[in-house]
């Protein structure tokens, strides 16, 4: 009999990943989708059949219980949540709600439906913020520098509050920045994909960022979601930190990025201070020491490997589009 599992934010990046990771090893697949005007299932449309998707919403407790009782998981993977850094200043106390609270919320859930159920959840490296040691280890103090990172440690903490308080077999994988092709335009690493595709094929010929020297501990979402898997196969229910160890600037990926292209960076790329957060994370680098040796996982992709998917991708996504601009073609008549 196949085990069944739960994943919120199956539409996302990760969660589209982590599904087909667990259909691959034979799992029943749900996942929870909010309800909208437009559906955004661009990124798991591949997988049509495959999963069953029920509507929930992590501001509902109601609707989170009927996706338990729907779908009886032995695993649920929480990977929901206002995941984009800048708009949690604009939105903080959603922010809070979602991503902080709507933890609680699925927690609550699963005491209330089975407490046998394993449960992951998506912890973040900006917890660290302002960081206190470098490199980052699970025993790091936090210091969030946004109400995206605030937000993450209370999830953080009251999952380990309920693992203690109510035998909950209950993890957390403190994820550093985990990036591919399915990454949202919003993120940093994308916008550079996409950039560098755009000016390659003759579309833009330039590209605004922000802080060019905040270093990150960048790695593929496909081996990451590997890890959250790992996790709940141990016999005993842990924290993890999952990262490369390899610090690496935007300055870095701007200049593999254009270099996939055959471009210098130098020649396209401008700062703007309008993408500068309020309050700066500068440098992290994560210490994935305890998931090599508990669980067995090491990152499979360079960061090289990383970007030239990346921009590849965007490459083959934007070509029609700048066939179809060139003089003479159908669209362009």
């Amino acid at each position: 009999m196949s085990k069944r599992a739960l994943i919120t934010g199956i539409t996302g990046q990760d969660g589209s990943y982590l599904a087909e990771l667990l259909l691959a090893k034979d799992y029943e697949v749900f996942g929870v989708t909010r309800r909208s005007s437009s559906e955004n299932l661009g990124r798991i449309d591949h997988l049509a059949g495959q999963v069953t998707l029920l509507q929930g919403d992590l501001l509902d407790s109601t609707s989170l219980v009927r996706a338990l009782e729907d779908s009886r998981p032995s695993e649920v993977y929480n990977l929901g949540a206002m995941s984009f850094v800048p708009t949690s200043w604009n939105q903080p106390v959603l922010t809070g709600e979602f991503t902080g609270l709507g933890v609680t919320r699925m927690l609550d859930a699963i005491r209330a439906v089975d407490t046998s159920i394993r449960f992951y959840q998506a912890s973040s490296s900006e917890m660290y913020g302002r960081v206190r040691e470098t490199p980052q280890t699970e025993l790091t103090p936090f210091y969030p520098r946004s109400p995206y990172g605030v937000a993450k440690v209370y999830g953080h903490y009251i999952t380990v509050n309920y693992r203690e308080s109510y035998d909950l077999f209950a993890c957390s994988g403190i994820l550093f920045n985990h990036e591919s092709p399915r990454r949202g335009l919003e993120f940093v690493t994308r916008k550079i994909s996409h950039g560098v595709a755009r000016i390659a094929l003759g579309l833009d010929t330039t590209l605004a960022l922000g802080n060019l020297d905040a270093e990150r501990d960048w790695g593929h979402a496909r081996d990451y979601v590997e890890a959250m898997w790992l996790m709940l196969q141990q016999d005993e229910p842990d924290d993890y930190v999952i990262g490369t160890g390899f610090p690496h600037s935007v300055r870095d990926f701007c200049q593999q990025a254009f270099a996939v292209a055959g471009l210098d960076y130098k020649d396209h790329v401008t700062v703007d201070p309008r993408f500068f957060r309020p309050a700066e994370v500068d440098h992290l680098l994560g210490d994935a020491s305890k998931a090599r040796e508990e669980l067995g996982w090491t990152p499979r992709t360079s960061f090289g490997d990383l970007v030239r998917d990346m921009v590849e991708s965007d490459l083959e996504r934007l070509r029609p589009v700048a066939a179809a601009r060139k003089p003479g073609s159908a669209k362009a008549e």
